[in-house]
């Protein structure tokens, strides 16, 4: 059951590359895969748990954090931000189905809960921390959608570079709240 529902996951990400996040149905996916839909629902058990799977894949969060285990705070909140864009950018309608997860996985909490050990460790108080990071994600993935749907033909670097000043606006913030 673990390979077949490998299989199902991969199929449903392709199709999101290639229908987006509105016309991805159950019924489609099934078809795709040459089973009837009920057949999917042994793998996960509604459209949302295979959403969350969904981006609990493409997310992959330890992968992201691990080479910046021992960075400072800022660079690791500039490695997830720019990580999460890309990973976000790198799929249709990425941004909104990271947006409309409902269980991010045990992952994904860890990796939020490091960040926020990490900005604790500098000194940031822990109240503030857990807002700064959820800040710093909630931008990353407002932008994000923000950058999907609006589709502009300003150049790539532009967009960085605006996503990067938006960035460092957060993190000025948040290094303000450090004690003097």
């Amino acid at each position: 059951m673990g390979q077949r529902r490998a299989q199902v996951l991969q199929a449903a990400i392709e199709l999101l590359d290639e229908v987006g996040l509105d016309a991805l149905t159950m019924r489609l996916l099934a078809g795709r895969l040459g089973v009837r839909a009920s057949a999917l629902y042994r793998h996960y058990p509604s459209k949302q748990a295979l959403l969350d799977a969904m981006v609990a894949h493409l997310v992959s969060p330890a992968d992201d954090i691990a080479p910046l285990a021992d960075a400072p705070w800022e660079e690791l909140l500039r490695g997830v931000a720019s990580g999460m864009r890309e990973v976000m950018l790198a799929h249709r309608d990425g941004a909104r189905l990271l947006s409309g997860f409902q269980h991010p996985g045990e992952a994904a909490v860890a990796a939020f809960q490091h960040l926020i050990s990490a900005l604790t460790a500098a000194g940031v108080p822990a109240g503030t921390a857990a807002v700064a990071v959820d800040t710093v994600m909630a931008y990353a993935n407002g932008y994000t959608i923000e950058e999907q749907a609006r589709k502009t033909g300003r150049p790539r670097e532009d967009r960085d570079r605006t996503f990067d000043d938006g960035l460092e606006l957060i993190i000025v913030g948040v290094r303000g709240s450090l004690p003097s």
